[in-house]
């Protein structure tokens, strides 16, 4: 697999996931814009795919601020000659009851989750349009897209949300040449999982580790996920061998259902 020549933008790239997907996507050949809301934490994750021998970009970006995220993109598109890749990956987690959360937390997840995954898909088009490229789309779902989860049952609400969205545009952006797809991990060893392990704690008493690895027992390969696992497959998403999936939001690493089903 060669990204030899393309250019990616990853949302929510300065830790975790997204800075994996970055740093994969930059040994593939790319170079990158790296978009977060931490800007000590990005601009660093840009020195590590420069480091590579790729060209880098790291910017501050609100993406629930759909104006100034898609100049943001837009601006950075140009400096480094296009856009090949959008990558939707930033959200945030809740971990809550349902009868206890207030309209500012749903506003707020939904804002990031839902509307950032809208702003992304918007500006990544126009540009891919604009230029007459047949562009990728990437988003971030979850099995919680496919599957509500008690305590994760707005964060669920935002990843169903997301499995929409992904075939909606999938089959609205298939006539310009545009493939969206998503990728759908389970229990990744990331410190988002380290707070949700925790806010698991407070509100049902177990111990600290408890619920992560009561999770990880169920996985059929015997291990946790991780970063880099996820950022193989949206490796793949990114270049030619996928050029004809497009509306592809399935669990692809279903052992990680803590119940230890597998995929039907």
């Amino acid at each position: 697999m060669s990204l030899s020549g393309k250019i990616a933008a990853v949302t929510g790239a300065a830790q975790g996931i997204g800075k994996a997907i970055a740093l994969r996507l930059a040994r593939e050949g790319a170079d990158i814009i790296l978009l977060d809301v931490k800007q000590e934490t990005v601009e660093q994750a840009a020195k590590e795919v420069e480091a590579l021998g790729r060209r880098a970009i790291a910017l501050t970006a609100d993406i629930s601020n759909r104006d100034a995220f898609q100049a943001t993109l837009k601006d950075a598109a140009d400096q480094l000659g296009g856009l090949d890749i959008m990558v939707n990956n930033a959200g945030i987690c809740q971990v809550k009851p349902i009868l206890d959360v207030t309209p500012e937390e749903v506003e707020k997840i939904f804002r990031i989750n839902v509307q950032g995954v809208i702003w992304g898909i918007q500006a990544s088009a126009k540009i891919f349009q604009a230029s007459g490229k047949k562009g990728k789309i990437i988003n971030a779902c979850s099995i919680a897209g496919h599957e509500g989860f008690p305590l994760l049952g707005i964060y669920s609400s935002t990843k169903f949300a997301v499995r929409a969205l992904t075939q909606s545009a999938a089959k609205e952006l298939a006539s310009s040449g545009i493939t969206v797809n998503s990728y759908c991990p389970g229990i990744v060893g990331t410190d988002m999982w380290v707070e949700i392990d925790k806010r698991m704690s407070e509100i049902t008493g177990a111990d600290i580790g408890a619920t992560y690895k009561k999770y990880v027992e169920g996985i059929a390969l015997g291990r946790v996920e991780t970063a880099d696992d996820v950022a193989g497959f949206v490796a793949f998403l990114s270049g030619k061998d996928s050029d004809y999936i497009t509306e592809l939001p399935r669990v692809l690493w279903r052992q990680n259902d803590p119940r230890g089903k597998k995929d039907s």
